[in-house]
């Protein structure tokens, strides 16, 4: 049977300790957001460098790519990797890196090569995350939910001042959940077997992206944090026009989104803070308080899209923990030479 009722999973991971970034008692920094870049068919390797420049020459203490290291319709060979390495490695400062669909979900697809998706996943983490610490030329260190190379090492956690960061694998395309035969076979390589194995895999990350979820906000509370950033590469849905009476944001192109964002409602609700919610994937840029349902605001909770190609600037946010605003956001374009 090609599809298998989505039930709950029961997993045991066990946890680093907490990492805590270098000059993590200052009170005002700034951060770096960028991802959905280089698009090679769009033309993007040109205007890269000048957007590295960009953020080497800034004053951030470090920077988070959320994202989609390569274009949808490109092949995922093993240089794309690797390539991704080199970039991260001529940052000046440290670089998380938190996975795109571009990377690894959509890797199936018969432009993409034709690649077992899950077996992408597992080269990415092996190949993305060489270490426990961060990516770039100086480097901080992270806490990962899982061991070096193996599952959900990917999901990372660190504190900086009043601030706890966590990137977690939410991907497009759906989160990696494949809804029908005529989905799964479309445009294709994979056959039944590898869509139900991918319908099995999110199951178990969505598990594993709630626990990190939780424990993310258990630890800014048990901080006294004034404050939560999380990173994911998708666009859940935040962006689809609602009407009186219908929510779009719960059409089934979205469905592999809405645990984990309910329990990001849950959290936010739960927490005294003030929470950034990050992500790239719609490739233009946006920030603003997001309606989970057509009348419910979370006032504490704001939404930084980033920016994507073939626009290639980056964001800018100050912590400032003597401010009202705890994130002050900075949309950054970068002039091409």
């Amino acid at each position: 049977m090609l599809l298998r009722s989505l039930t709950t999973l029961a997993i045991a991971l066990s946890l680093t300790a907490c990492a805590t970034a270098p000059g993590a008692g200052r009170s005002s920094y700034t951060f770096g957001l960028w991802g959905d870049m280089p698009y090679k068919k769009a033309g993007d390797d040109a205007k890269l460098p000048a957007v590295l420049a960009s953020i080497n020459a800034s004053d951030v203490a470090f920077s988070i790519y959320d994202g989609d290291i390569k274009d949808g319709s490109s092949k995922c060979t093993d240089d794309i990797y690797t390539d991704a390495l080199a970039m991260f490695g001529s940052m000046k400062k440290p670089v998380v890196y938190v996975p795109g669909d571009n990377e690894w979900t959509d890797c199936h697809r018969s432009n993409n090569g034709g690649y077992d998706a899950l077996e992408r996943l597992g080269h990415l983490r092996r190949v993305l995350f060489p270490s426990a610490a961060s990516l770039g030329q100086t480097t901080m260190p992270l806490e990962h939910q899982g061991r070096l190379g193996e599952k959900y090492v990917e999901n990372t956690r660190f504190s900086r001042g009043p601030v706890v960061f966590a990137g977690l694998n939410v991907p497009g395309s759906n989160n990696n959940v494949i809804l029908s035969e005529k989905e799964c076979l479309s445009k294709s390589a994979r056959n039944a077997a590898q869509c139900d194995a991918a319908n099995a895999e999110y199951l178990e990350r969505d598990n594993a992206n709630v626990l990190w979820l939780q424990q993310t906000f258990e630890q800014a509370k048990a901080k006294g944090a004034l404050g939560v950033v999380l990173v994911i590469q998708a666009d859940p849905g935040f962006d689809l026009p609602e009407t009186e009476d219908v929510d779009e944001s719960q059409l089934p192109q979205y469905s592999g989104y809405r645990n984990f964002m309910a329990q990001i409602v849950k959290q936010t609700e739960g927490f005294a803070g003030q929470v950034l919610l990050v992500h790239g994937d719609t490739h233009f840029y946006k920030v603003d308080k997001p309606l989970y349902s057509p009348t419910k605001l979370l006032p504490n909770l704001t939404r930084l899209q980033t920016f994507g190609s073939p626009s290639l600037h980056w964001v800018k946010v100050t912590v400032d923990a003597n401010a009202e605003q705890l994130f002050q956001i900075q949309p950054v374009i970068v002039r091409q030479p």
